[in-house]
């Protein structure tokens, strides 16, 4: 078996990004709540190449400090002279025998299958370009092909002939080749053109030149190569990339009541017949089991669902654990750690973090449970609360099976309440409730015979 070779991607990363107008670094901008970088290094990461070279410009130290800790190498574009210069700043530190794989950090939506069987056609050392035909080429180089249909060339626009510009297929600028024979196409150009810069698409005649093998792979998809310079061309991105995503749940057998009114902010692992409802985000890693439904306008960020569970509309779920045939909402919020253990199920207007509900227990109503264990068919009332905030520090209750805790209870932690205990409505519970006993604790009921509410004084 042949070794596998090694791929090391170049990541141009040093454009300002003018036209972001933002102090923000153009690729630092979010796409999904995730930078452009990301997606390119994510992308790469796929195909299992190693210690990306980032090459950095405007924006540097920001870039830098975004990637501190990551298994990547930093090189410095200090003058803005064109791809090929971008490119040479990066070759110095990479093998000559490794293939190099130049990508672009404006461009975050390539996909690692794309990636894959390019670099698959410069194993032998070939040189591997990346086209695609789209309708509308303007202000993209144009690839030049001889009468018998071989690749001899790019032109870029502002140097093509009107025949030229007439050309559909053009340029992505993502390439893959042996470092050895970049190294030296890279080290012949020169800045006569237009623009007065080092074009790394003139590394392609020189290859021809050569009589190296140049194999053309068509990205099948045009999306996957667009190019964000603007605000107006990152919110076209977001739409596409979430349009993706929720045609992968659609062919996977997820029913999307519409898919331009979701948002897929993250990576979404679902079973069969999972169905979102309208307005939902979703974040992060999230989790749905078979059959799970998730209702209009809600948001779920890294949480898992087991089978048959449901969010009612409007539910915020983040860093939960929903247990099979749960209910949940509408209007809730599960917060980190809130684990709702098989058919429970948290109403409206139910705040739960880092608690435990129990299996068939029920908080419907205008409750906040926070650090609190639950157990099995416990009913709370209305309005309860877990006091569990002294001002300081954070304290449990705990509350057995079968419990019920009457409407607008203040359970004050530490604080236990037995199997089968009872609270009455209104009681604040400062000491541990006994199982099987009904406990209140609230001041008695006085009327006061004879007493007049005030009145306003006539002027």
């Amino acid at each position: 078996m042949s070794e596998q070779p090694l791929i090391v991607p170049v990541i141009l990363a040093a454009g300002q990004g003018k036209r972001m107008r933002s102090s923000v670094p153009k690729v630092l901008q979010p796409l999904a709540e995730a930078p452009l970088l990301d997606h390119v290094l994510a992308a790469a990461e796929g195909l299992g190449a190693v210690s990306p070279v980032v090459v950095v410009g405007h924006g540097g130290e920001q870039v830098e400090a975004h990637l501190a800790g990551r298994d990547v190498r930093i090189a410095l574009q200090d003058r803005q002279l064109g791809t090929g210069h971008a490119v040479a700043q990066a070759l110095p530190r990479i093998e000559d025998e490794a293939i190099v794989l130049v990508l672009y950090g404006d461009v975050p939506l390539i996909a690692t299958d794309t990636l894959r069987q390019l670099t698959a056609h410069a194993s032998d050392g070939a040189l591997a370009w990346l086209t695609v035909h789209v309708e509308d080429p303007h202000g993209l180089g144009r690839i030049l092909r001889d009468d018998g249909g071989a690749v001899i060339g790019i032109v870029e626009e502002r140097d093509a002939t009107p025949v030229q510009r007439g050309l559909r297929e053009v340029n992505t600028g993502i390439l893959a080749v042996h470092c050895a024979a970049l190294k030296r196409w890279v080290a012949a150009l020169d800045c006569d053109n237009a623009q007065g810069e080092y074009y790394l698409t003139d590394c392609l005649a020189m290859a021809v030149a050569e009589g190296v093998p140049v194999r053309v792979h068509r990205c099948e998809d045009p999306r996957e190569v667009l190019g964000i310079n603007d605000r107006s061309q990152l919110a076209e991105a977001e739409r596409t990339l979430n349009r993706m995503r929720a045609d992968r749940l659609l062919a996977q057998g997820v029913m999307l009541r519409d898919p331009a009114r979701l948002d897929i902010r993250g990576r979404v692992e679902a079973g069969r017949d999972v169905e979102i409802d309208v307005g939902v985000i979703l974040k992060g890693r999230v989790v749905l089991a078979e059959g799970c439904y998730v209702g209009p306008y809600s948001v779920l960020s890294d949480c898992t669902l087991a089978a048959g569970a449901r969010i009612e509309a409007h539910s915020v779920i983040d860093g939960a654990e929903v247990g099979a045939g749960c209910a949940v909402g509408p209007f809730a919020r599960l917060r980190s750690g809130a684990r709702l253990a098989e058919t429970s199920r948290v109403g409206n207007f139910v705040e739960v973090k880092n608690a435990a509900i129990g299996i068939g227990s029920k908080v419907n109503h205008l409750s906040y449970i926070g650090d609190a264990t639950l157990g099995e068919d416990v009913n709370v009332g209305a309005g309860t609360i877990t006091c569990n905030y002294d001002g300081a520090n954070k304290h449990h209750t705990r509350i057995g099976d079968r419990a019920f805790i009457g409407s607008n209870a203040a359970l004050v932690a530490p604080v236990e309440v037995g199997d089968g205990a009872t609270v009455g409505a209104g009681s604040v519970l400062t000491r541990s409730a006994p199982p099987g006993e009904l406990t209140l604790a609230r001041a008695r009921q006085t009327t006061i015979q004879g007493w007049q509410r005030p009145v306003k004084r006539k002027e």
